[in-house]
């Protein structure tokens, strides 16, 4: 697997609208729970490409968010390339194993997560 710079930007497709609060343009922690297992095996998807990329992986896709590699690893997390431009967040729990680890996590990479324009990844109309 490929190591990723701390430097680094990835993305997160937000799949769900309730991921995202649209009337304070953030986040929500929901965008960070584990789906139970065997879903989410390997982390949390991000793309490593570019905002565009990351809306392109999904039927429905509600937003895109970034995150700082750097940031995610101060929560003494990971993010590793598995198949670019695929890559996880490991480290977090699934909620059912440890509810108030898998929620506190999820609220501080809510935190850091930043809602990005339309225009940054949708085709043109």
């Amino acid at each position: 697997m490929e190591r990723l710079l701390c430097s680094a930007i990835v993305y997160r497709a937000m799949a769900k609208k309730r991921w995202i609060d649209r009337a304070n343009h953030r986040v929500l922690p929901s965008a960070f729970i584990r789906r139970p297992p065997p879903k989410d095996a390997d982390g949390l998807s991000v793309d490593i490409e570019s905002p565009r990329s990351c809306h392109e992986t999904l039927r429905e896709c509600y937003g895109v968010a970034s995150l700082h590699v750097g940031q995610v690893r101060d929560m003494q997390l990971d993010v590793a390339v598995d198949a670019p431009p695929h890559a996880n967040i490991s480290g977090l729990p699934y909620k059912e194993d440890d509810r108030t680890t898998a929620e506190y996590l999820a609220s501080q990479l809510a935190k850091q997560a930043r809602i990005l324009p339309p225009d940054q990844y949708r085709d043109p109309a």
